[in-house]
């Protein structure tokens, strides 16, 4: 079983900045994909970042320049670090990855329970 626990969300002003963190634990042989994603109320789940396990990054468009996504793959832990906060980017963060908890197994997608992100003033 694989468990992610997201944690740093809360209420920050626009403009402001909040970095969420994401912990991997339990049967791990291999981390590929990690990422974020988020969820406005009456909105669908969308991605926001996303990095692979050599550092390769990807962002949506409307985060580019203000969110940055890394990770520790000794600590199976992805970061995302939010910048210059907009009340657009009020929403459910979400963490996922794809591990694999064997050699043989294919890569499997997991998700946290999410964390809320609340941007006004």
């Amino acid at each position: 079983q694989v468990q992610l626990v997201e944690s740093g969300g809360g209420l920050v002003q626009p403009g402001g900045s909040l970095r969420l963190s994401c912990a991997a634990s339990g049967s791990i042989f291999s981390i590929n994909d990690m990422g974020w994603y988020r969820q406005a109320p009456g909105k669908q789940r969308e991605l926001v970042a996303v990095i692979s396990s050599g550092g390769s990054t990807s962002y949506a468009d409307s985060v580019k320049g203000r969110f940055t996504i890394s990770r520790d793959n000794a600590k199976n832990t992805v970061y995302l670090r939010m910048n210059n906060l907009k009340p657009e980017d009020t929403a459910v963060y979400y963490c996922n990855a794809f591990v694999r908890m064997y050699s043989w197994d294919p890569p499997r997608g997991y998700w946290g329970q999410g964390t809320q992100v609340a941007v006004s003033s």
